[in-house]
This record gives structure tokens, C-alpha cells and sequence, in this order.
């Protein structure tokens, strides 16, 4: 029954030459049927989406990353205008610094989909060999980091040019990462802003900051794409044009399956199978965590990228109805065979509360040395993924694959561009908004709670030694807290020999 269940329920997108064969996932026939009118709506959402709806009411906008390779669907002239003009401005730009032939480096400065879809893109479609330009990114508010990524960079400044990607301007890890790498170049005797590069919204803070100071240039942003679907706009096909990447193949994969993943018809269209199978194997309730296991090391960093582009889109607490529903599913993931050796072994024998969707790349490349006759290392590799596979299945364990025929920049667009898809149907099946974070917007205000609280207790400390509770009244542990962090980096004095005794004074 394998074998038949492998042939009937294989589908997948030729023109790319993805499969996704869903065969070792628990599921029937008549469960399938049973899914067509849920699944009837869902394809007539995401028309509507498409169309140009309102998609996300919560900020009053459309959400149109799909229109990023096909700009003639998408629903007014003039959005077609800015794509096609942004576009060819990211392709013009790239290739006159190409030919000015003054920088070797990209300092990438972004957080969240500004950071993750470039890096991952970077690290799958990049060769020391062929790059044109070697990237490098600021994704985060960590001295330490950024300071290690200075450090590579040590002598080079001149010749690196840094992008700075934000919609607003305003997101803190960005706006710290620019300012950090603004008092680099001025440390080197050099003006910054003839080394910048602005990616974000008409308008914004960021925007005026770059054309205030003279940045070398400035790319859009659009308010109808989201952080986590924005690699296929300027947000990624700048780094990538840069390094030297294949950005069309990248959008004509990403076109192709979107053109496979419109097809009204469950069993042709990989993205909605796929959706039904997060369905299924998680009840509606993300009660299974997904496991990405790709067999290719150029994949590494697709489980972080799908980390945001799933949990944060699924990850709902409301439903359409306002109705607390608290949605979503874990996503984690390393790559193939490195997991055989890591957390595989829970997987076939521990807690069985996921399922796998592993990636297989059908071919090598790489070296072609025969290690025995007939057996190559990517063989083996091969080999480890169907042993895997079946070690599961034998346990109970379910699991979906995806193949493709290699890494390149039309199946990583294609993979990008599947994924956004299943994501679109399946929270329309369990009847949430894909396309809004309140979670993380709640987080931004908390932190920004705790800087606040921060000034508070600095301008408050004195050569007196006091307790959290003299210096902050009902805020005693977030005050310890935060005055802990700031006794260890030299700008408050602790004492006491335990929590409770602490006192904390002024350092200077």
C-alpha cells in the first residue's frame, strides 16, 4: 500500500520540478473529501487576497507580496509601476557598483524578515568562487555581535557599503545597528552616508534621515508586503543583486509555483495539500510542532526563515470573530544528516508530538569522489534521509517530503513562494489573520517599558546604596533586573551577599 499511496497522492509543480509527496502523513481518502468545501473557501480567499482586499483590517491595507513576481496582477496600475521601476532600480544600481569595481563588501543591517529572508538567500544561492560581493549582517542589538562583525571588516570599511533596511525607520535592533556602524565609518575617516543605502518606506524616518545626509542611495519599501514575505522585493533582491545572485531566477520560481498554487484543484496544488497536512497532523490546534529537516547543507538557515514566516503569521491568540482560539505551529529545524546525530533520536523513539517535512535535493554537486565503488558522499546523504524517513514511519511518526532537482535560484523561489501559500490556506482553514503581529508589536512596547524604567532608576541612583524597593516601589524585580544589568557593565555598584540584601548606588 506504500507504493500505491506514494503514486496517488504525489503532486508537486513541474515547471519548477518540486514534488511534495505527502504519502507517510495520516490521513484518508474520505478525510481528504471531507476537506473540499473548507478547502472551496480558502481558495476563494486567497483570490480575493490577490484581487487586492483588505487582507489585514486590523491596519487597513492589502497584502500583495504575490504581485512581487507577477506585476501585472496586481490590481491598479500604478503598484505595477513601482514594483517594475523598483525593481529595475535594485538591477541598475547593483550593476553600476559592480562596475565601479570600489566595493568588496555588503554590511546588511535589518531585523526580523529584513534579516532572515537575506541571509538565508546568501547562504543557499552563495559561492566564494563566484560573489561578487561578500555579505555581511547586523541582525540584532548585540554589541558583541556587531563588534565581531566590525572586526571582519577591519580595513575594508572603505570599500564596504552598508543597506539599511526598515520600514519605519524606528525599529530599535536597526536604528542601533545603523548608528553602531555610523560611528565605525567615523572612527575611519570616513562619511557614512557615502556608503549608505536606504531600503524602506517613501517618507519615513529612515527615508528623511538618508536624503537628509546625502546617502548614496534610497530603494522602497511597500506597505502591502509584510517583513516576512518581503525577500522577493528590494528588501532581498538588493542583497542578493549585490552578491551577485540569479534575482530573476528567484522570481520566476517564486511566479511559477505561485501559477501552480492557484490551480483550484487540492490534489495539484502542492501548497494546499500541504496546508491540510499541518491540518490534519495538527488538529487544527497546533498540538504537533513541525520539524524542517532539509538534506543540504545551502538549506541550513530555511527552518529560521520559516520559524518567522509560520509562527508569527499563525501564531494568533484571536480568530476573524474575535473569539480566543490561541493558534499556531512550533517550527524548528537543523539540517540533514547533522540531525541524525543531534535530536533524531527523540524524534523516532521520544515524545511524539510533530511531524517532518523534510527537503531532499536530488542532485550532489560538490565533489564526485567515489569512496567505495559505486558510493559517493552524497549518497550517503541520500541515504540517511530514506533511512530516516523509514525509521519514522516505522514508529508511527509521520513526515511529508518536498524534492527538488538542486539548489538554485528558481527552486529557492519556488520553496519561498510555496510556503507564503500554505501559510495563506491554512490560516484560512482554522479562520485567522495571517498577516498581522500584534504579539510582537505587544513586545515592542514591554521593552520599550524597560528602557523607560532603566532612565528612571539611573537618574534615581546616588552615592547612596538603596534597595529595589526604595528605588522603584512595586517594580522590584523588573528594577533588580534591570540594575543588575547595568552593575555588571560598569555603570551601577552592587553590594549585598544575596537578592534580598542587594543595594545598588551610582557609579560614578
Amino acid at each position: 500500500m506504500t507504493w500505491q499511496r506514494y503514486c496517488e497522492y504525489l503532486c508537486g509543480a513541474p515547471e519548477v520540478g518540486l514534488t511534495l509527496d505527502v504519502s507517510r502523513m495520516d490521513f484518508d481518502a474520505d478525510w481528504l473529501a471531507s476537506m473540499a468545501p473548507a478547502m472551496e473557501r480558502a481558495f476563494a480567499e486567497m483570490k480575493a487576497l490577490e484581487g487586492g482586499a483588505i487582507a489585514n483590517p486590523d491596519e487597513g491595507r492589502m497584502v500583495g507580496h504575490y504581485w512581487l513576481r507577477a506585476p501585472e496582477l496586481s490590481p491598479k496600475a500604478e503598484l505595477r509601476g513601482e514594483i517594475e521601476s523598483a525593481l529595475a532600480a535594485v538591477k541598475q544600481f547593483a550593476a553600476g557598483i559592480h562596475a565601479e569595481g570600489r566595493y568588496t563588501d555588503v554590511l546588511s543591517i535589518g531585523i526580523g524578515g529584513s534579516a532572515l529572508g537575506p541571509m538565508f538567500a546568501a547562504d543557499a544561492l552563495g559561492h566564494p568562487k563566484t560573489d561578487r560581493m561578500r555579505l555581511w549582517f547586523f541582525d540584532n542589538t548585540d554589541p558583541d555581535g556587531m563588534e565581531r562583525v566590525l572586526a571582519g571588516l577591519e580595513g575594508r570599511l572603505e570599500r564596504t557599503l552598508v543597506l539599511v533596511i526598515s520600514k519605519s525607520g524606528g525599529t530599535p535592533e536597526t536604528y542601533n545597528g545603523m548608528k553602531v556602524a555610523e560611528a565605525a565609518y567615523e572612527r575611519a575617516g570616513l562619511r557614512f552616508g557615502e556608503h549608505a543605502v536606504a531600503v524602506t518606506m517613501p517618507g519615513s524616518r529612515l527615508d528623511q534621515t538618508a536624503a537628509e545626509q546625502g546617502w548614496k542611495a534610497r530603494f522602497p519599501m511597500f506597505d502591502w508586503v509584510g517583513g516576512r514575505t518581503s525577500q522577493l522585493s528590494a528588501v532581498g533582491l538588493l542583497p542578493a543583486a549585490l552578491q551577485g545572485l540569479d534575482v530573476d531566477g528567484l522570481l520566476e520560481g517564486a511566479r511559477r509555483m505561485d501559477v501552480q498554487t492557484r490551480v483550484a484543484e487540492v490534489r495539484a496544488n502542492p501548497a494546499a495539500m500541504m496546508a491540510l497536512m499541518w491540518l490534519r497532523a495538527t488538529n487544527g490546534r497546533g498540538e504537533k510542532d513541525m520539524v524542517v529537516l532539509p538534506y543540504k547543507d545551502r538549506l541550513l538557515l530555511f527552518s529560521r526563515y520559516l520559524q518567522q514566516l509560520i509562527m508569527e503569521s499563525l501564531g494568533k491568540r484571536l480568530d476573524l470573530d474575535g473569539k480566543v482560539v490561541e493558534q499556531g505551529i512550533a517550527v524548528y529545524g537543523n539540517k540533514g544528516s547533522t540531525d541524525q546525530h543531534a535530536y533524531v533520536q527523540q524524534l523516532r523513539d521520544g515524545v511524539n508530538n510533530f511531524f517532518v517535512v523534510f527537503i531532499r535535493v536530488l542532485e550532489d554537486g560538490g565533489a564526485t569522489l567515489e569512496l567505495e565503488p559505486g558510493v559517493r558522499t552524497g549518497d550517503y546523504l541520500d541515504g540517511f534521509y530514506l533511512g530516516t524517513r523509514e525509521a519514522l514511519a516505522a514508529n508511527g511518526r509521520q513526515s511529508m517530503t518536498l524534492t527538488v532537482p538542486r539548489v538554485d535560484a528558481r527552486s529557492v523561489g519556488a520553496l519561498i513562494a510555496l510556503f507564503e501559500r500554505a501559510v495563506g490556506f491554512y490560516a484560512s482553514l482554522v479562520h485567522i489573520n495571517a498577516y498581522h503581529q500584534p504579539g510582537v508589536e505587544a513586545g515592542k512596547k514591554a521593552a520599550a517599558e524597560m528602557l523607560g524604567l532603566q532612565k528612571r532608576l539611573l537618574a534615581a541612583l546616588t552615592a547612596e546604596p538603596k534597595t529595589v524597593a526604595e528605588l522603584a516601589p512595586g517594580r522590584e524585580e523588573a528594577a533588580y533586573l534591570v540594575l543588575e544589568h547595568l552593575a555588571a557593565n560598569g555603570r551601577a555598584v552592587k553590594s549585598g551577599a544575596s537578592v534580598e540584601d542587594a543595594r545598588f548606588r551610582s557609579a560614578g
